[in-house]
């Protein structure tokens, strides 16, 4: 006999080997998904000889033939059983292999070889509850597999809810009520959730499908309904081949019950009727029973509600409460002690099993006797007569009486209860006060607890001294406004009608941003509480702050109802002393201080400038800064452009909805400086300075900035300085060589100024220019140059020409001027001097001129005088010469004077060659 195992393949080969792995299906929509462990392997099975022909044809006629039915049963620990029957067994040597399927995977389950007995059943744990298993049949010999024609579909339970809890569904509670169930989630399957209850007498029960997350809301019960026995079970349900298998599963929890809300009486009315004083002191204390129709009359009968009673036979509980207690289980209504100040005008005997208006033994111990009658002492105030009518509850509504609620301002109260079918409610008051009524209704059948509807109304009123009776104010004004006066005060204006005109006012102020601050920075204290005034004006506000205004009309000390509230709100008064202090050219600090009386909630710091990254020019928020009791703030505001044009704002921004902020006049507008620019290079070429920088990275963009132009300074024994545009960045200046400048580039705005590091420039200086040699004697020569550039000094070399020894005539002369005087030369001699200029302890390249002294020559005076006998002997002879010329100019010009040349003006005339005017 094989043991029982799985077999993990879907058949098995000849020579005895697996084949396939595991069939695997796809699980039920919304079923959880489990991981099984790996079947262990099926064992090696020792190979038959092969079948005769007999044996083949026996076995083709078992896979034609369907397979009578075998058994599956599951049992209540989830655990499937399959069992072989009789009729399934085709053939000794054949091998019966279960297939079942439902879950992520497969399982194959072999059963025990057997020869006349029956094997033992196939027992499978299955992991899912809820979920339906397909079982098949299949039968194996050493060939093939053979497929059943017929399968059998099972359903497992699914585990049972474990808690409830029930609650009022508070938009309706007296129709509706929230279900919250917990349950197993793993491995658990359910489509549906089954509920069963008892709804009075009758049993319900329904199937429901709208849980989420273990929830639902049941909103069709009856209003004042005991629902008992509320139990909760899972349903799975599943169909195969047309046939649909249901499982529940059992209970566990604790049955539920639950009473709804009844629905309160309508139309509340009081009303109050004077008593004579003559009558009241004749009847006092001995009223016909069948004036009043009080609130402890006899209720002989079992309160019923308007629907079967519960199945369950307990008693209908009548409680009668006093000072808003109830009092459960009681089978009557029992008498309670009421106030010095009412008083029902009927009395019973003790002895009567009944309940009737009467007063109690301890009521007003000195004014009336044993037998329940006033004494002959009349009180200063008149009694009147309440009269309370009422209508029973909308129905379907089930109820067993009225509670009736009464208030006087003085903290005494009354909690009395009456029957279903009392609808008037008749007591004398007895002292003058304000009172409040209320009546609900309450339901008791049932083992449910005792439950009261709602209030619907509640009714007010003023009994004076006098015995007048003041109504209750039902009406509230309209069109209330607020008109805001100024930063600390308003003014409330409402209208009313007619008939309330003659009413005081109660206006109801309160702040609305009190409460949204902490405690220890409010900025506000006089309306953080509600403070009610009679006085249409409202004074010691603050600004910033938001109210809220109700008014009452007050008639005595009733008070009607709050009208509308309206809100307003105080405009704050906004910043003063705003001030920017620079911190370089990307950062600025914004201080200022506030008012000290003022309430808001933050600051908001805003800045305009132009985005070149949107090419928009708008107001934006940088920061903002929650309020606080400081007196003044600061922010430090970063990342801005250099060279930029900014204009800041702070504004105060209130707790109010909307918000209010002010003001927008709070601004300061500020140019930043620029960056230093940074030197990239420096020539020097032709006696002029070539310089080169950069400014900013590589995107800056100037033609938004702020700057106006580029100044180049070049700082030595002269200043120079030369400005540049800003669209440029390259200089070229004329500086005189010779000498040491700091050399910068400094960006200039309308408002400031950044300069670049400095550069040290060092010139070569310039040699001599013009060099001159202006005076020669002998033995000396004067030389004389032009300075270029900066010179501390000059030195003067001078050498003899075409001598073969270099001889140095003297030592070099240093001079500080552009004119030296060489002396001690030889006469009649040639030199080569040279000019070199000195500027910081650099020299120049030498300047060279060639110079020859005089030679020797006589006296002086000598040749002075025969210089002059020349000169005296050559101007007599240019003056001899002069006068032959003129002599014979002279003479021709006498000549042709005496030769007399004659003219006939006669024939001129005639011929027409004179002028007309001859």
């Amino acid at each position: 006999m094989l043991p029982q195992f799985a077999i993990a393949g879907h058949g098995l080969e000849p020579s005895g080997g697996r084949r396939g792995a595991e069939e695997q299906q796809p699980p039920l929509p919304g079923r959880p998904l489990g991981l099984r462990p790996p079947s262990p392997p099926m064992p090696g099975r020792r190979r038959r000889g092969a079948p005769g022909a007999r044996s083949c044809l026996l076995w083709l006629f078992v896979l034609l033939k369907n397979a009578e039915p075998f058994q599956v049963t599951v049992r209540e620990d989830n655990c499937i059983i399959v069992s072989l029957e009789a009729s399934d067994v085709v053939s000794s040597s054949s091998v019966y292999v279960v297939k079942i399927a439902g879950e992520s995977k497969n399982y194959f389950f072999q059963f025990e070889e057997f020869n006349s007995t029956l094997p033992a059943p196939v027992v499978f744990s299955a992991k899912y509850h809820g979920l339906y298993y397909i079982v098949t049949l299949l039968v194996v010999n050493s060939n093939m597999v053979s497929k059943s024609a017929r399968s059998i579909t099972v359903l497992t339970k699914p585990l049972p809810v474990s808690s409830v809890s029930i609650y009022d569904y508070k938009p309706s509670p007296e129709t509706g009520v929230l279900f919250e169930i917990q349950y197993p989630e793993k491995y658990n399957v359910f489509t549906r959730v089954n509920i069963s209850y008892w709804e009075g007498k009758d049993y319900r029960t329904m199937l429901y499908k709208d849980f989420f997350k273990g929830k639902t809301v049941f909103n069709h019960w009856l209003p004042g309904i005991c629902y008992s026995n509320i139990t909760f079970q899972l349903v799975s349900e599943a169909t195969f081949n047309k046939s649909t298998l249901v499982e529940y599963s059992g209970i566990q929890h604790e049955p539920k019950q639950h009473r709804t809300v009844p629905y309160p009486p309508r139309n509340i009315s009081v009303q109050i009727v004077p008593i004579n004083r003559n009558n009241w002191e004749e009847h006092s204390g001995n009223f016909a029973e069948e004036s009043f129709m009080g609130p402890q009359e006899i209720i002989k009968k079992e309160k019923h509600s308007h629907f079967s009673d519960n199945p369950l036979e307990i008693p209908a509980v009548n409680t009668t409460a006093v000072s808003a207690d109830y009092r459960h289980n009681s089978t009557e209504y029992e008498t309670t002690s009421q106030p010095y100040w009412w008083s029902n005008e009927a009395e019973s005997s003790e002895g009567e099993e009944e309940f009737v208006n009467a007063l109690s033994s301890d009521y007003e111990a000195n004014d009336v006797n044993t037998f329940g009658k006033l004494t002959p002492e009349p009180p200063s105030f008149l009694p009147v007569q309440m009269v309370v009518t009422w209508l029973p509850p909308k129905p379907p509504t089930a109820f067993d009486g009225f509670h009736i609620n009464i208030e006087r301002e003085d903290n005494f109260t009354e909690f009395l209860t009456v029957s279903e079918d009392t609808h008037k409610f008749v007591a004398e008051l007895k002292e003058p006060g304000k009172y409040k009524l209320s009546v609900t209704t309450f339901s008791s059948s049932g083992s449910c607890e005792v439950r009261g509807s709602q209030s619907s109304k509640t009714l007010s009123f003023y009994i004076s001294p006098t015995g007048e009776w003041i109504e209750e104010l039902t009406e509230k004004p309209q069109h209330v406004t607020v008109t805001v006066l100024s930063s600390t005060t308003a003014l409330t204006s409402w209208t009313a009608s007619q008939e309330s005109g003659g009413n005081s006012t109660i206006v109801s102020v309160v702040s609305l941003t009190c409460q949204k601050q902490k405690e220890s920075q409010r900025l506000e204290k006089h309306y953080c509480t509600e403070v009610n005034s009679s006085s249409s004006l409202i004074e010691n506000l603050v600004p910033g702050a938001q109210y809220q205004v109700v008014v009452y009309l007050r008639k005595g000390p009733l008070v009607g109802p709050p009208s509308d509230p309206v809100t307003f709100s105080i405009v704050p008064t906004g910043i003063k002393d705003l001030t920017l202090y620079p911190l370089g050219p990307t950062a600025v600090i914004l201080s200022w201080n506030r008012p000290f009386l003022g309430v808001f909630r933050k600051y908001v710091v805003e800045m305009f400038y132009f985005n070149p990254s949107t090419m928009t020019s708008e107001w934006t928020t940088y920061y903002e800064i929650a309020a606080t009791v400081s007196l003044t703030a600061s922010v430090r505001i970063a990342n801005l452009l250099p060279a930029w044009y900014y204009n800041f704002r702070v504004t105060m921004v209130t707790w109010g909805d909307p918000e209010l902020s002010c003001c927008d006049s709070s601004t300061i507008s500020f140019i930043t400086a620029p960056v230093a620019p940074e030197i990239t290079s420096i020539e020097y070429y032709n006696h002029l300075l070539y310089v080169t920088w950069t400014y900013g990275g590589d995107g800056t963009d100037l033609s938004h900035s702020r700057m106006l132009h580029w100044m180049v300074i070049a700082e030595g024994k002269k200043k120079i300085k030369k400005s540049v545009t800003r669209n440029v960045m390259t200089a070229v200046l004329s500086l005189p060589p010779g000498d040491i400048y700091n050399l910068s580039v400094t960006a200039c705005t309308e408002r400031g100024s950044n300069t670049s590091l400095p550069q040290l420039v060092k010139l070569e200086p310039a040699p001599p220019k013009s060099l001159f040699a202006v005076n020669k004697t002998q033995t000396s020569v004067t030389l004389l140059w032009v300075e270029e550039g900066v010179a501390d000094f000059f030195e003067v070399y001078c050498q003899q020409a075409g001598s073969g020894q270099e001889t140095k005539v003297q030592e070099p002369v240093t001079v500080s001027s552009h004119v030296v005087t060489i002396s001690s030369l030889t006469p009649a001699t040639s030199y080569n001097c040279s000019v070199t200029t000195f500027s910081h302890n650099s020299p120049s390249i030498p300047t060279f001129i060639a110079v020859s002294t005089m030679v020797t020559e006589m006296n002086p005076n000598v040749v002075v005088i025969s210089v002059l006998a020349i000169l005296s002997i050559l101007l007599i002879g240019l003056l001899l010469v002069t006068l032959v010329v003129l002599r014979r100019k002279h003479l021709q010009m006498a000549r042709e004077c005496g030769a007399g040349t004659f003219v006939n003006f006669a024939s001129l005339e005639r011929d027409g060659k004179l002028p007309y005017n001859w």
